[in-house]
């Protein structure tokens, strides 16, 4: 595990798909403690395709690739490229096993800058190869909700910009259908339950916030400010004490989708030699003094 520390900040991160463990912020630990019978996952990373694929695969050329749920990156060893206290930076490239599932040559770079109340992920993304190469990558992030010991109830996630009060329904497979649901948006506020979840993501396609917070009935709130991802998903399992506040490029395939990768609404194509790069900076505000909210 790579421990990272700024002040009495502290941050842990695994080899294993890059992913974040823990993230404590002014006696504050944020991430949730996975548990095998609900997710045992806390911040899984979202690369090359974000979602699902229909038939779980995809297709260059004539040739299909079967791929799983959000990419091959979260269940990929990554190694260590630069690392200080502070900030480590690792890397994930091109290999045997990844070209069968995924055809195209490419570095993914992810480095994680801690400070004392604020956790920065940049992602970049290189096309190493001399195919055009198209991806989508993600940050699938669980937070505990509560913040801390008590009743999760009062809760509400705050955009940025008002959005449009309704998401796409989730067809089987994990497509996505043309139809919406309503959901109970007031402007920029979306008050949090459990039973907003009970059976699918609510997914936000080119939303209008490129920042949201997540906020606490006394005022405590962690906010999320994001580069280069124009969606936001929030999933929970009703009951368990998370919920998942994820950034986006990409998006699942589209129900009846039978077009190849690059095809894919919301997918980003690289030249020979170019480079995409997304980022999300996290950070912990502790209760105001006052009125909450």
């Amino acid at each position: 595990m790579i421990e990272l520390n700024s002040a009495d900040a502290r941050a842990s991160i695994a080899p294993l798909g890059a992913e974040l463990r823990t993230w404590r912020a002014g006696k504050r630990d944020l991430i949730w403690k996975p548990d095998p019978a609900i997710w045992n996952a806390t911040a899984p990373l979202l690369f090359p395709i974000v979602g699902w694929a229909r038939d779980g695969a995809i297709r260059v050329g004539d040739q299909r690739y079967a791929i799983g749920v959000h990419g091959f990156a979260a269940a990929s060893l990554f190694t260590v490229e630069t690392q200080r206290s502070d900030e480590v930076t690792l890397v994930l490239r091109d290999d045997a096993r990844t070209s069968g599932h995924y055809p195209f040559n490419f570095c993914l770079r992810i480095t994680y800058r801690l400070s004392r109340t604020a956790l920065r992920i940049d992602l970049e993304i290189a096309n190493t190869g001399e195919a055009i190469m198209p991806y989508a990558c993600g940050l699938h992030p669980g937070f505990r909700w509560p913040f801390a010991d008590g009743d999760p109830q009062g809760y509400l996630i705050r955009f940025a910009e008002a959005e449009v009060p309704e998401v796409p329904v989730i067809a089987p497979g994990g497509l996505f259908s043309a139809r919406r649901r309503a959901i109970p948006l007031h402007g920029r506020d979306l008050p949090l339950k459990a039973e907003l979840f009970a059976t699918e993501a609510l997914c936000f396609l080119d939303a209008n916030s490129p920042s949201l917070a997540f906020i606490a009935p006394d005022g405590e709130r962690l906010s999320i400010a994001t580069e280069g991802f124009p969606h936001w998903a929030l999933w929970a399992r009703p009951g368990a004490p998370f919920l998942s506040i994820e950034s986006w490029s990409g998006h699942g395939d589209p129900e009846g989708f039978e077009g190849e990768l690059a095809d894919k609404p919301s997918m980003i194509l690289l030249q020979s030699g170019e480079a995409g790069r997304h980022a999300a900076t996290y950070a912990w505000h502790p209760a105001p003094e006052g009125a909450p909210y």
